[in-house]
């Protein structure tokens, strides 16, 4: 059975998460790898329930470098089902505490045989989270030398790292944030060029390209087109990246990889639908990464332009359950970005295919007809033909652009 793993950066993406068809949602506290996407104490235990009474797992990022500060100040705070580490004294003081509470391996670990996947193993790991450098061939490997008990985790889609899984010391140098403390500054996106010694008001792309040089900017990872080569790879967990971004995000991905799933355990080829969603997000072009063999053999990793491209544009969140509704018979909006009635709107349903949004009329709390949404979080009511379901309560709308 594949465990389809979502990423949370915030109490909006862990529901969407469970929403969109998540068996599981990992997240962070301090010692995560993204400081910016941390939750207090009280804001884990929210997210620890509400994952809980909806029948899912949570994960919890424990992945950071730690120093002699940060091992002194270690503590868990949260019935996760699971912590993920990278650092071998945390691993141990886990162990050593007797917690009642499956260990992880980070992938920024970096494993990638199946001799560390089995050491792992004996002391005390139930899942290794593979290094994105392995290849597929690599990771069958290590299923058949590894116990069937040790689970396998690999991530199947977002942004990758010019450094060794994630690894990286750049961000350090150029801006005094440590990546691998969770506050990376992302220099690999940014645009370099060259400069000559006895010119130093003048810089030189190192490529012809009109936007300046690349060279470290890498392409996205999108393995939603080989669900099959990864299970039959031996991979029992497949993870999303981004938990530093938004929870449509993490809402339209999850949505996506469920149903290419789902197809798959069906016997079926991943619907054209789902393939389309991997393009509604912000993301650099796509890429499979190392899963089909090194850069010389899959050069569809190479270096990309920094900037994002995407086909559509959230702009709403839906709640049909709304008490307050100044006009009768309409469903209750959320607005998020600017829109108007008159584009080409789409609800994002869980688990099935979007659906057009055709906007009638749409209200104010004051009950005053508009046409243009450009409030941030106003509580708008449209009328449409779309049925107001529960299915449709705090699902994601957007522009469609293409």
């Amino acid at each position: 059975m594949i465990e389809l793993l979502s990423p949370a950066g915030d109490l909006e993406s862990v529901k969407a998460a469970i929403l969109y068809g998540a068996d599981a949602v990992y997240l962070g506290g301090d010692f995560g790898l993204r400081v910016n996407a941390g939750f207090t104490d009280t804001e884990l235990q929210e997210a620890v329930e509400y994952v809980h009474s909806h029948g899912k797992k949570v994960y919890l990022t424990c992945n950071i470098v730690a120093n002699n500060d940060d091992i002194d100040r270690f503590r868990i705070v949260s019935d996760a089902d699971g912590i993920i580490v990278s650092d071998l004294g945390v691993f141990d003081l886990i162990i050593k505490a007797g917690l009642p509470v499956p260990v992880h391996i980070s992938t920024q670990a970096g494993v990638m045989n199946y001799a560390s996947a089995n050491m792992l193993h004996k002391l005390g790991a139930s899942r290794v989270i593979l290094a994105r450098e392995t290849s597929l061939s690599e990771i069958k490997r290590i299923r058949e030398e590894t116990p069937a008990k040790l689970e396998l985790e690999a991530f199947v889609h977002g942004a990758m790292c010019m450094g060794f899984s994630g690894r990286c010391l750049i961000s350090n140098y150029l801006a005094g944030r440590d990546a691998n403390r969770g506050t990376c500054a992302q220099p690999c996106r940014w645009e370099y060029s060259l400069v000559e010694s006895t010119r130093p008001n003048e810089s030189f792309p190192i490529t012809e390209n009109e936007r300046g040089s690349y060279i470290m900017n890498s392409k996205d990872l999108c393995m939603i087109e080989h669900i099959k080569d990864l299970a039959d790879a031996g991979v029992t967990t497949f993870k999303i990246e981004g938990r530093a971004k938004t929870a449509y995000y993490t809402a339209i991905i999850t949505n996506a990889y469920r149903a290419a799933i789902s197809a798959y355990e069906r016997g079926e080829s991943c619907p054209e639908w789902a393939l389309r969603e991997v393009n509604c997000v912000s993301h650099r072009p796509y890429c499979t990464g190392f899963y089909f063999g090194s850069l010389e053999e899959n050069a569809n990793i190479e270096p990309t332009f920094s900037g994002y491209i995407r086909d559509c544009d959230f702009v709403a969140v839906t709640d049909c359950l709304s008490t307050d509704a100044p006009i009768p018979n309409t469903i209750e909006i959320i607005q998020r970005n600017h829109f108007t009635i008159e584009e080409n709107l789409e609800i994002v349903i869980p688990g099935s295919k979007p659906i057009k949004l055709e906007i009638a009329e749409m209200y104010n709390k004051k009950g005053e007809s508009l046409t243009v949404a450009n409030k941030a979080t106003e509580k708008l009511w449209i009328k449409t033909t779309v049925n107001c379901q529960l299915s449709i309560v705090n699902c994601f709308v957007r522009r469609v652009n293409k």
